[in-house]
């Protein structure tokens, strides 16, 4: 599985973007996908998941419940991750994952800056 991430930037405090997953590959094997975060001198931490399932099942972490939203586009292999009312401690370099029955799957990493 090859994971394509796109979206990052610069915005105000308060403002939105939209991060983009491409996956391809051995698509079907995957059980869930969604992105991590890691801000300069923190660990990693999971942000979103969408699961493979009929229902699309979500999860988020709790700083962003409620401001961002995972969702998925079958059709293009996709998922996208819009963040609204974005906040300084969201800066962080965005990675999104796909992760298979015994794979786990890392795309490249997206910065998003939050200042004013």
């Amino acid at each position: 599985v090859q994971l394509q991430a796109s979206g990052g930037g610069s915005v105000q405090p308060g403002g939105s973007l939209n991060l983009s997953c491409a996956a391809s590959g051995n698509i079907v094997s995957i059980i869930h996908v969604g992105w991590y975060r890691q801000a300069p001198g923190k660990q990693r931490d999971l942000v979103a998941s969408i699961y493979s399932d009929s229902d699309s099942t979500t999860a988020y972490a709790g700083p962003v419940k409620g401001r961002f939203t995972i969702s998925r586009d079958t059709a293009k292999n996709t998922v996208y991750l819009q963040m609204n009312t974005l906040k300084p401690e969201d800066t962080a370099v965005y990675y999104c994952y796909a992760r298979a029955r015994s794979q786990f799957y890392w795309g490249q990493g997206t910065q998003v800056t939050v200042s004013s």
